[in-house]
């Protein structure tokens, strides 16, 4: 299984094996001492450990056992799994347009319960209008050079966001106040958007928090995420999707989220904020 050393794959595997290397090391062990605890040959332990052969889940299992380090093993395991799926980049996803993009995460949107969404940049895809959509689905293909199919993606996004009326899901969705500034699409587009916000808050399943620019912060302005319940964080880099499945990365954006939220502020206020920006859209 080889794949380029550039590669964001290779990159994610060269991770795990460093990670495993140091667990040999903290047990003290040689790589012919690892090799016979686990019942396999010296050249294998090396193969892993410089990246040369990517881990089996039961090599997982295996070498940390080996080292007494049985606690190791879920964030591992989930780390392997997700080598070759963490790192999705939006050329290689929109080669053939956008909408299939958006039908392919219904699956996950459908599975979640809870929602816990972080904007810094957009207003997040589920609460977008379909003008907006397809303002900012239409400047994506643009700057990626990928076709423009922009008007039946974002009719793809809207049906994608029925969770937010439909079976038992919460959301609890943070924006930055720039989000409800920056221009995407026109004054009517960008003042139907804002409105739209103000319609959602009164969902019962729906928590919309917004960071004003004043706020004292907790933590500075981070990339967009998405938290599928407890399962998987999902990423928004300018190149790719970044897709976590890692425990430990997961809950670090859960304490990202959960800070971001003490400096939010929510109903009247975040009512308030979202009209002032409406105001000048005319």
């Amino acid at each position: 299984m080889s794949a380029s050393p550039s590669s964001s794959a290779q990159a994610a595997r060269e991770a795990i094996a460093t990670r495993l290397g140091g667990l040999r090391r903290e047990a003290e062990l040689t790589g012919h001492e690892l090799a016979l605890r686990c019942g396999w040959s010296p050249a294998k332990s090396s193969r892993i450990e410089r990246a040369k052969t990517p881990a089996s889940d039961a090599d997982i299992r295996a070498w940390c056992k080996a080292c007494g380090a049985d606690g190791q093993v879920e964030d591992l395991i989930a780390a392997n799994r997700q080598a070759d799926q963490m790192y999705v980049h939006w050329q290689k996803l929109h080669r053939h347009g956008m909408r299939r993009a958006q039908e392919e995460v219904v699956p996950l949107y459908e599975q979640t319960r809870h929602f816990r969404v972080y904007c810094s940049n957009v207003v997040p895809g589920m609460l977008q209008t379909e003008a907006y959509a397809a303002a900012l689905l239409s400047t994506i293909a643009a700057f990626q050079g990928t076709p423009d199919d922009s008007e039946t993606a974002a009719a793809s996004r809207i049906e994608r966001s029925r969770v937010l009326h439909e079976g038992d899901h919460r959301f609890a969705l943070l924006l930055e106040e720039t989000v409800l500034r920056y221009r995407i699409g026109d004054e009517a587009t960008m003042a139907g958007q804002l409105g739209y916000l103000l319609a959602v808050m009164a969902l019962p399943n729906v928590s919309l928090g917004v960071i004003p620019f004043t706020a004292r912060r907790r933590v500075w302005p981070l990339e967009a995420f998405y938290l599928f319940d407890s399962r998987q964080a999902s990423v928004e880099l300018l190149t790719a999707a970044v897709n976590v499945t890692a425990p430990s990365e997961i809950a670090t954006y859960a304490k990202a989220f959960s800070e971001l939220s003490k400096i939010a502020v929510h109903g009247a206020a975040a009512r308030a904020l979202i009209s002032e920006a409406i105001t000048p859209l005319g």
